[in-house]
């Protein structure tokens, strides 16, 4: 069951991973933690979104990270059409037996080893030589492999690696069992050019040897770029992407799993894969998440946001009234929300306006509809967004008044 990911990718080349690693990267980053409760709720959410690795946390960080794992995994252990289960674990033999010792109760069960690669890592964070990290990477998938079938190596800070060095620790890994090989972009320094081309070195050098190796990607925020560098890897080969809900981890967060997943649906011609994420449960889960860490969803959040089907400048309620596809490139049912909906704001039309007062049961016509549309842009200045309490007002008033001067 372990090997049912891979074996997948293996039979059908165009199928993307989702690794999700919400309740790891994500939940360690400052703002954003969870209680256990939390995790298996969490844990639940993600299961149902159809998520194929579930990074649950860091067993190693402290005892109760690894009794959180362990909970998370005692609630879907039984399930065997669920995901495989993850703990991350530093490249020494502790880490990875807090990883066994949570992940244990499920045959389902990854741990995924790293150990720094750039210059900056070996000198600065390991004191270690190029061979020492090297010699470490090996020693530390093989031992992980005599609990583990499903083993993942990551090259910490693997963009600011030397390109050639990477290639030979990447290789190295996959000789001592390494299934799947994360390239990461730790520091989110790194372009979507960039990031293509290190690809495609990569898999060139290694792939000959290792056929059936899965090239993952795990994209940080800080230039703003996880998701586009997300893309551009799987342009370039990558079948595996590590992502968070609602983009959250460290510093500026990791790529948004609900923006990458969108995106290669909504750009299907380009892309050319498939993932197996239910879209119409992005929105639950996305905000579970906001409400478990009390960490709100900005309104211009790409997918999930309150905005993102919202609509107020009068040419686009035009449009939409028209044809949805005027300004919206995938249809709100498909990430979860009940439908589009219009804003009535200083920025609204007299169309929005008289349809909006209509369902309300104010017809507007003629001289009563220029009077309330007036009144509304006038209220609309003065407060910025009209509710329907405030419309019903302004019809209310404007037809009195046009009663008294008749």
């Amino acid at each position: 069951m372990t090997g049912s990911i891979i074996d997948r990718v293996a039979t059908d080349p165009n199928r993307v991973i989702v690794f999700d690693t919400t309740m790891r990267d994500g939940e360690q980053a400052p703002g954003f933690s969870m209680s256990p409760d939390d995790k298996v709720r969490m844990g639940r959410a993600l299961k149902a979104l159809g998520v194929d690795v579930m990074e649950a946390g860091f067993a190693a960080a402290s005892p109760g990270d690894e009794d959180c794992i362990r909970a998370v995994v005692g609630e879907m252990a039984e399930d065997d059409s669920g995901p495989v289960f993850c703990s991350l674990s530093r490249a020494i033999e502790g880490d990875i037996d807090a990883s066994y010792r949570a992940l244990r109760g499920t045959k389902r069960r990854r741990c995924h080893v790293f150990i720094g690669t750039s210059p900056i890592h070996r000198a600065a964070k390991l004191r270690m030589t190029p061979d020492q990290v090297l010699a470490q990477a090996v020693r530390s998938v093989a031992y992980a492999r005599t609990h583990f079938h499903d083993v993942e190596f990551s090259a910490e800070d693997a963009i600011r690696t030397e390109p050639q060095f990477l290639a030979e620790v990447l290789e190295a890994a996959a000789g001592a069992g390494a299934s799947t090989l994360n390239v990461p972009d730790t520091v989110g320094y790194a372009t979507p050019d960039e990031i293509a081309s290190l690809y495609r070195f990569l898999i060139a050098q290694i792939r000959p040897n290792f056929p059936n190796v899965i090239f993952s990607t795990h994209c940080h925020n800080d230039l703003g770029l996880a998701v586009a560098n997300s893309l551009s890897a799987i342009e370039a080969g990558v079948r595996q992407v590590e992502s968070t809900v609602n983009g959250i981890g460290e510093r500026a967060g990791n790529a948004a799993l609900e923006e990458v997943v969108m995106a290669l649906r909504v750009r299907a011609e380009r892309y050319g894969v498939t993932t197996g994420i239910d879209t119409t449960k992005l929105l639950e889960t996305s905000r579970m998440l906001s409400e478990v860490t009390h960490s709100p969803i900005v309104r211009n959040k790409a997918i999930v946001g309150i905005n993102a089907f919202a609509h107020e400048a009068g040419i686009h309620q035009h449009g939409m009234y028209a044809d949805a596809r005027t300004y919206e490139i995938m249809r709100p049912e498909d990430v979860g929300f009940s439908g589009s909906f219009f804003v009535l704001g200083k920025h609204s039309g007299r169309t929005a306006v008289q349809k909006r007062a209509e369902v309300l049961g104010y017809p507007l016509i003629g001289d009563h509809l220029n009077d309330a549309f007036a009144a509304f842009k006038t209220r609309a200045d003065e407060i910025g967004e009209i509710d329907d309490a405030e419309l019903i007002a302004i019809c209310t008033a404007t037809q009195r008044d046009a009663h008294v001067a008749a």
